[in-house]
């Protein structure tokens, strides 16, 4: 049940990485390892004020999954069949274990048999 709570709670991002349509990297709780492809950007120096822009093929997606931001029990919207199931299954709980103490045993007035022969003794064999 811990490992439940602590699971939804957790908030993660999972970043892609893609050149072009293929899949370069994955990573968890980090940014994605990029395939150095990127276009880098132009000199604010550029003399000429000419530049050729090209479309960077390079894509990053990231996943946001966000945990719960509250856990809390709410015990006090306990509707009457919930609170009459609780009280009968406690009380049965309870009553179930009350008279283990008290074990019945019906070989308790029997006594056992009479040894009339020694029957380890028949069944002995020795080596010689």
């Amino acid at each position: 049940m811990s490992f439940v709570v602590l699971f939804s709670t957790t908030s993660f991002a999972i970043t892609k990485h893609f050149c072009g349509d293929t899949l370069v990297d994955t990573a968890i709780f980090s940014e994605a390892s990029s395939c150095g492809m990127e276009i880098e950007k132009a000199d604010s120096t550029n003399i000429s004020g000419c530049s050729i822009v090209k479309k960077d093929c390079c894509n990053d997606v990231q996943i946001l999954i966000d945990g719960q931001d509250e856990v809390q029990l709410q015990v006090d919207k306990i509707s009457l069949n919930q609170e009459l199931f609780l009280a009968s299954f406690i009380y049965t709980y309870i009553n179930l274990f009350e008279n283990l103490e008290n074990n019945i045993s019906s070989f308790e007035e029997y006594e056992p048999p009479l040894v009339i022969k020694e029957i380890f003794k028949i069944d002995e064999t020795y080596l010689i």
